[in-house]
């Protein structure tokens, strides 16, 4: 069973967003990376970059698939998680703990639109 976290905010894309205040720290879920296998490259977004909910913002490779990733929030770019340039292999070891963006959020609202936990575990089954 892949581990999923109370507090924090899914898509049915499979990403997280867990939020901070103003941000929110985005990545793939532990379900996501389960399905990828090892994952070997990640595509991030810039600093500065604006991201919309629902729109693609990057992907990841693994050795068997590439997968687009498609933001749960909009808003702008203040950081990217640089540790994933060098080794990307930190998503499949804990994803929740490395977040792939850093956003400032510009529409909270639209975290109404995303999943709670339980509902997210229920599609993963």
């Amino acid at each position: 069973m892949a581990k999923v976290i109370e507090g924090l905010y899914y898509s049915e894309s499979h990403e997280y967003v867990k939020v901070e205040g103003e941000y929110g720290y985005v990545g793939i879920t532990d379900y996501a990376q389960g399905q990828l296998g090892n994952v070997v490259y990640v595509d991030m977004p810039e600093v500065d970059d604006e991201v919309t909910a629902g729109e693609e913002f990057g992907a990841v490779e693994s050795v068997k698939a590439a997968s687009d990733l498609f933001s749960p929030v909009s808003g702008t770019v203040v950081e990217i998680n640089e540790a994933l340039e060098n080794s990307p292999e930190l998503i499949n070891q804990e994803a929740f703990e490395n977040w792939i963006m850093k956003v400032q959020l510009s529409n909270p609202s639209e975290l109404a639109n995303l999943m709670d936990a339980k509902a997210y575990e229920a599609i993963c089954d």
